[in-house]
């Protein structure tokens, strides 16, 4: 397992240099200047190249990335164009709502789809499974944003039972945890619709296969309860493939946190993202695609990991 442990960190250097290189030349590339942004529809042309020697966006590209990653390999992630803070402190203020909201998602979805797949592919062609599949189509084609506003509209709005929008930090809560569960349940539901329909529809593509098997026949003719051989051998005989499309959802979390915190105004990592990019803060767009580009590739990392614990036979 060390070996593979170190593999895999060895791994994260190339990656994340391409992922530097990509995100760096991008950003340069594409039409707008940080620097006219900043300076604001009266500034002349002397202003605007004034701030472009201030930022260092008059040297080279080439001078720039090197800089930058310089500054990078030393855990320095640079200072914000707009909020004149340093990057590494704009992520850290804006990490807890994040994590709460990307937990609380994948948590959520892990607990509602896998039993929903198990149970369709169970009963495979029976109104579990239609309503299963309709529930699928509808998460994936669905946008993020379209079903936060629906469920605004019918909690917030016509039952009034839940907050439109804002966020509680832990810190900041002062009466129940009720009092800070409620200003997530919209988030995570809204969030957790493509969750759920991705990991439930490979649950129930990968138990209905498990359930052909041989050894489901066996555990059967043994006289072992249909709870059993659901749960000990159809479902961790699948459970491979699941770990997988919950390690690779990661990707679709990452994107999902953007515009659900847009939608609810919470003042995380996704809202910083979207100020950035509107404002063209190279250093925090830089360091922002980062940090996510280093979750994505440890999560991928764990689900390696976990293969050795659900399947054995790996180790050899």
């Amino acid at each position: 397992m060390l070996k593979l442990l170190n593999q895999r960190l060895l791994a994260l250097i190339p990656v994340l240099g391409i992922v530097a290189v990509v995100v760096f030349l991008v950003l340069r590339l594409t039409p707008g200047d940080p620097a006219a942004l900043i300076a604001g529809n009266s500034a002349t042309s002397d202003d605007i190249e004034r701030i472009r020697q201030q930022l260092g966006l008059n040297q080279p590209l080439i001078t720039q990335f090197g800089i930058w990653i310089w500054h990078v390999l030393q855990g320095d992630l640079g200072y914000s164009f707009y909020m004149n803070k340093s990057v590494t402190s704009l992520i850290a203020g804006r990490l807890e709502p994040t994590l709460v909201l990307a937990s609380g998602t994948m948590l959520l979805s892990i607990v509602v789809a896998v039993p929903l797949g198990t149970l369709a592919a169970w009963r495979m062609g029976g109104w579990l499974d239609r309503v299963l599949s309709g529930i699928s189509v509808a998460g994936f084609s669905i946008p993020v944003f379209v079903t936060g506003y629906v469920l605004i509209y019918i909690f917030s709005i016509q039952l009034q039972w839940l907050p439109v929008q804002g966020y509680k930090r832990l810190s900041e809560v002062d009466t129940t945890l009720w009092d800070w569960l409620r200003h997530m349940i919209l988030p995570w539901l809204t969030l957790g619709t493509i969750y759920i329909a991705l990991i439930a529809r490979v649950t129930r593509a990968s138990v209905s296969e498990a359930l052909t098997e041989d050894y489901i026949r066996t555990a059967r003719a043994k006289g072992l309860r249909e709870s059993a051989v659901l749960m000990r051998h159809a479902l961790a005989n699948a459970a491979i493939p699941i770990v997988t499309v919950i390690g690779i959802g990661v990707a679709l979390l990452i994107g999902g946190v953007v515009v659900t915190e847009t939608v609810y105004s919470i003042p995380g990592l996704g809202s910083l993202t979207v100020d950035a990019v509107l404002n063209r803060d190279f250093p925090v767009i830089q360091g922002l695609v980062l940090f996510f580009s280093v979750l994505y590739v440890l999560m991928n990392l764990l689900v390696d990991i976990s293969y050795l614990w659900l399947d054995p036979r790996i180790r050899y």
